[in-house]
């Protein structure tokens, strides 16, 4: 375990586990996540409705099971596990079991029938859904010193850097195959520009998902995140912070949110896949299309409601927002649920005037 210097210097890793769930974190405060940014969750009930109707195909692939699990991985206050249950028709509501996921306590007034639980719970049939969990797992961040060589950054309490050992062992590892910061046949004490390329040391992101899908016995594990792959990784990373819905530098003190995007190929075990939510939520029957304008003259209130829906649509699927998050598929003994986004997209997920309510 890293050794933490007596002024509070330390890697990221550490420094941001202690700022985001140590006693006094940010994800221990009583407003949650919603009070500081906004999720697809918080966007638009569309959102709940695509899940819920991913939910039923995972259930018909699972051929009806007597029990089917919900688990909403890194939960915040339960809103997305919430609405998902309330857009399930009575039939499959009646077998399906919510659990949140969530190290923050048990907020008040939740449904008493959706398990709180710090950890997923172990050998569950159905959908696993963890929306912007994985870019809150903690990770060290590398930087190239002015000989090439990839160092940890070290982090003080009110944000300050440094550059500390050289990065080895499985670490070094990851980032030879994922992230590479020494461009090949480049001795390190030859640095030839390299310096100040930094980058997410991935590998608890990578551990954590395959301990995540390793509890579900059947069904399909979706994780949602903003993300990058092997070919476009950001030369200098991405590690940031939020704080009342605005971008603010990382300071591990938890007064912030302190984020980073996921190296999501990385996480992909065998037989998983990656799409685009614009992609996805296109195959699960939402589209940012615009009604008909000879609807406003036939039905107005239609017109307006399905305006309304298109809207909302179009900001969870939109170019260089929400709709460039990654969704990253994992099958569990069943086949690929979700139809081919270009090809076989759903109907409207819920007819008018049945959106679930958060």
């Amino acid at each position: 375990m890293e050794r933490e210097a007596a002024d509070g210097v330390r890697g990221w890793r550490p420094a941001t586990e202690e700022a985001l769930y140590g006693p006094r974190g940010f994800y221990r405060r009583p407003e949650g996540p919603a009070g500081h940014f906004r999720t697809s969750v918080h966007a638009s009930p569309l959102f709940a409705g695509a899940v819920a109707r991913l939910l039923r195909l995972v259930d018909e692939a699972l051929a009806r099971p007597a029990e089917l699990a919900f688990v909403d991985l890194g939960a915040g206050r339960g809103e997305l596990v919430t609405a998902v249950l309330r857009a399930l028709p009575a039939e499959v509501a009646s077998r399906a079991r919510g659990y949140a996921v969530e190290r923050a306590a048990r907020p008040a007034g939740l449904d008493h029938r959706i398990e709180w639980l710090p950890e997923p719970p172990p050998g569950v049939t159905g959908l696993l859904f963890a929306n912007e969990w994985l870019d809150n797992v903690p990770v060290d961040v590398a930087e190239v010193d002015a000989y090439g060589v990839p160092r940890l950054v070290l982090v003080g309490p009110d944000g300050t850097e440094s550059l500390g050992e050289p990065v080895e062992g499985p670490d070094a590892r990851w980032l030879e195959t994922w992230w590479p910061l020494t461009p090949a046949g480049r001795l390190p004490d030859e640095g030839l520009g390299t310096e100040g390329l930094r980058a997410e040391i991935g590998r608890p992101r990578d551990a954590a998902w395959a301990a995540a899908v390793a509890g579900l016995r059947r069904g399909l594990a979706v994780a949602v995140d903003y993300g990058h792959s092997a070919g476009a990784r950001p030369p200098f990373g991405t590690l940031t912070g939020f704080r009342e819905g605005r971008e603010t530098a990382p300071v591990p003190d938890g007064s912030c949110d302190i984020t980073a995007h996921v190296a999501l190929d990385a996480c992909v075990l065998p037989g998983g896949r990656l799409l685009s939510q614009r992609e996805a939520l296109r195959a699960l029957g939402v589209s940012g299309d615009r009604p008909p304008l000879a609807l406003a003259s036939t039905d107005p209130a239609a017109y307006v409601r399905k305006l309304a829906g298109a809207g909302e649509a179009a900001e969870l699927t939109a170019r260089g927002g929400l709709g460039d998050f990654g969704w990253l598929m994992q099958p569990i003994g069943i086949p690929d649920p979700l139809p081919d986004p270009l090809l076989d997209p759903l109907p409207d997920p819920l007819p008018d005037g049945e959106q679930p309510s958060t």
